[in-house]
Order: C-alpha cells, then sequence, then structure tokens
C-alpha cells in the first residue's frame, strides 16, 4: 500500500509530521480527520523519506513485528483461540524466521504451554519486552489489549530508529560517492597527467608529488586500501560489541555536536515509550525497569536506568535516581516527579515519550540541515585540491613558456 507523509494539527494542537499508509491521498486525509487531525498537507512519501530497514540474518524488523502484534490483536478479539490464532499467523507471517517460530509456538501451545513461555523459547525473534507483557497478558486475561500496545510500541520504534537510520543514510551515500570519485580521479585522471609531467623535467610542487605518488601508489595496491577499509570496519564492529568499545562509542555519540541531543532525545523517547506500556500492562516497576534498561541502545543509558532502578529497590522515588545519574533533561524527572505524586506515572510517560518521539524527528531535520552542506563542501575540497594539484605545474610551465617567448 502506498506510503504518505502529512503535515497536520493533532487533537492537543500540537503540529506533527508523519506518515501514513492508505490507498490513495484521499483516504489518507479522511483517515487522519476521523482520527481529529487537522490536515494541511499530504503528499507521496520521497525517496529519502522512506524506512530503511536493514534485516540483521532475516530476524523480523520493527515493521514486520508491528504488523505481527496488529494481526493478532485483531484476530483475537474476534474470539479466535490462541493456537488457532498461531496457525492462521503461520500462513500470513512473510518473515522465513518468525514464519518458523510461530509453527514451533503453535505445537508447544497445542501441548499446554502458555503463548509467553512458547514465545521465551524463541529470544532472537521475540523480545524479552514482548514476553513479560505476554506473560502479564495471560495472567490478566488482556491478552488482546497487550498486543495492541505492542503493536503501538513497534511502530513508534520503527518510526523513531528510522528518523536516526535516515539521518545517517544521506552523509553515508555521499561518502560512498565521495570515495568513488577519489578511486576515478587517481587511477584513471592523474595518471594521464603524469607522463606529461615526467616529460618536462621541471621539479614539481609539494602537493602535486603526494598526489601523484598516492595515484602510482592506488594503481597497485588498490585492492589492498579496499581490503583495508573492510578490515577497518570489521574491527570497529567487533570492538563496538566489546564493553570498552560499547563505552567508546557510546561516549562519543553523547558528546558528538548536534549528534548528541539526538541520542540523548532518542533515550528519552525509548525510556518513556517501555515505562508506559510496561506499566500499562501490569508489571511493576522494579519489572519495567529491567525491562527498559535491558532494551536501551546506549550503554550509558543502560547504566543510568539500571541505578535508578537499584534506587527504586531502596525505597527513592525513581525521579531521584533519574536525576542523580545526571544524563536525563530536567524535564524527563520533573516530569516523572508528577507522576509519581499524582499516582499516574505511567500517563507522564507516555506524554514524555510523544514529546521526545516528536523531539527526535525535529532533531533530526536539524542534523541533516547540517550534514548535507558539510559533506558536499568535504568532496568538493578534495576535488579541488586534487585538480589544483594537477593544474598548478601546467600553470608553472605556462609561465615559463610566456617567459621564453618574451
Amino acid at each position: 500500500m502506498p506510503v504518505y507523509v502529512y503535515t497536520a494539527v493533532n487533537t492537543t494542537g500540537k503540529r506533527v509530521s508523519a506518515s501514513i499508509e492508505a490507498a490513495s491521498p484521499e483516504l489518507a486525509r479522511h483517515s487522519l480527520r476521523e482520527e481529529g487531525y487537522t490536515v494541511y498537507e499530504v503528499r507521496p512519501q520521497g525517496v529519502m523519506e522512506k524506512d530503511f530497514n536493514i534485516p540483521f540474518l532475516g530476524r523480523p524488523h520493527a515493521k514486520e513485528m508491528a504488523i505481527f502484534c496488529r494481526q493478532f490483536s485483531s484476530i483475537l478479539r474476534a474470539g479466535v483461540p490462541v493456537a488457532t490464532v498461531l496457525e492462521m499467523m503461520e500462513q500470513q507471517v512473510e518473515n522465513k524466521q518468525l514464519r518458523h517460530a510461530v509453527f514451533e509456538m503453535k505445537g508447544d501451545v497445542e501441548k499446554g504451554d502458555t503463548l509467553a513461555a512458547a514465545m521465551g523459547r524463541h529470544r532472537r525473534i521475540f523480545p524479552p519486552m514482548l514476553v513479560s507483557m505476554i506473560a502479564a497478558g495471560e495472567e490478566s486475561g488482556n491478552l488482546e489489549d497487550v498486543f495492541h500496545q505492542m503493536e503501538v510500541y513497534f511502530e513508534k520504534a520503527r518510526k523513531t530508529r528510522s528518523s536516526v537510520t535516515k539521518t545517517m543514510i544521506y552523509p553515508c551515500v555521499l561518502l560512498v560517492v565521495m570515495i568513488a570519485v577519489l578511486i576515478v580521479m587517481m587511477t584513471f585522471i592523474v595518471p594521464m597527467f603524469t607522463e606529461t609531467f615526467a616529460s618536462t623535467g621541471t621539479e614539481l610542487p609539494a602537493i602535486t608529488r603526494a598526489v601523484v605518488n598516492f595515484s602510482s601508489w592506488m594503481g597497485k595496491w588498490w585492492w589492498l586500501l579496499l581490503l583495508g577499509l573492510a578490515a577497518l570496519v570489521a574491527a570497529l564492529v567487533a570492538f563496538g560489541r566489546t564493553n570498552r568499545g560499547r563505552h567508546i562509542f557510546g561516549f562519543l555519540s553523547r558528546k558528538t555536536p548536534v549528534l548528541g541531543k539526538l541520542v540523548v532525545r532518542s533515550a528519552c523517547a525509548s525510556l518513556c515509550r517501555m515505562l508506559s506500556l510496561l506499566l500499562a500492562s501490569g508489571l511493576t516497576l522494579l519489572e519495567s525497569l529491567d525491562l527498559a534498561a535491558a532494551n536501551m541502545a546506549n550503554v550509558y543509558f543502560e547504566e543510568a536506568v539500571r541505578a535508578a532502578r537499584g534506587q527504586v529497590a531502596e525505597g527513592w522515588p525513581l525521579n531521584v535516581g533519574l536525576r542523580d545519574c545526571g544524563l536525563f533533561p530536567p524535564l524527563v524527572y520533573n516530569m516523572i516527579s508528577v507522576g509519581e505524586t499524582s499516582g499516574d506515572l505511567q500517563g507522564s510517560a507516555e506524554k514524555l515519550a510523544d514529546f521526545y518521539d516528536q523531539e527526535v524527528s525535529d532533531q533530526t531535520s536539524k542534523l541533516l540541515a547540517v550534514l548535507e552542506p558539510a559533506m558536499i563542501l568535504i568532496m568538493a575540497g578534495f576535488v579541488i585540491a586534487i585538480v589544483f594539484a594537477i593544474y598548478l605545474p601546467m600553470l608553472g610551465m605556462t609561465h615559463a613558456y610566456d617567459q621564453y617567448l618574451n
């Protein structure tokens, strides 16, 4: 189904920009108006606005999990038993690993296992948060609502992750283009002038000698350069999975100008969204914090949530733990404090999650506005430096020839 990008004002009077699936722009407008939105613009989604879902080893991504939860909830509401729902889902799921997991879950449920227990045997497919919420839903008899809540969570997570991914896609594309241009110029353009420079017998400027030497080296050892880049990427990925690597990359991501704000807002949105859903499902605050910490992307925020959980276990309010870690903005622990005082911590967390979801979207736009001209300037700088190195000796030869004629 086509995806459209819209700009509208929601029921609280806040201007929002997001995407919606619909058969036509008219139906998209109609759906938004039914939800109480005042629609300003609806247009087809552009290439750079699409969701970039990169599956890892075939595992389902957030959009597939959102669809899975939506379909499961809809069928359950029709009064269909869980085992029959799984049988129907097996026929609808497209992801091979997810389909295989559903098939095995159906057998386990038919043998008498709970859905949560059957799902828990496939931790690589179903995150611990989903398993815990399913278990709580089975105990409370509210399984349909739990699946609906998880659909909302996966959809929000998809949009937040997609915003961050789109921010990185553009500079990565420009970086690839820059490397390709550099390779073409070094392996084809510069060698065309090398023989001309050698035939003159004049001493070349330092920048020209450097470019010519690098071009000559690259012509012979280009494969070594590619191998080195591949090894560097593999080493960084492996290092990023170590405890020290997670801390170094986590620190750099928090402290990088502009990007650091995006990381903080994304962490706030993730934490508040998880707390809201987990508390609504009936889990205790300590259980919710355990699951939330395990799902934090940045190791520093993971440790901060675990530290806050420890303080809550000792009897301190959650807002004190979030304030003492020094990572979360004042708005987070102040709103959490209001929720704890009023007895509506889940409601306060949900409002914070909605606020920071929009903040992530806004910060993404700002980051793109900075990255686009910066990457273009860097690419232009490389090209100008090479062109300058090529034409500088030619200008010198022209000047010498003019002096000879005079």
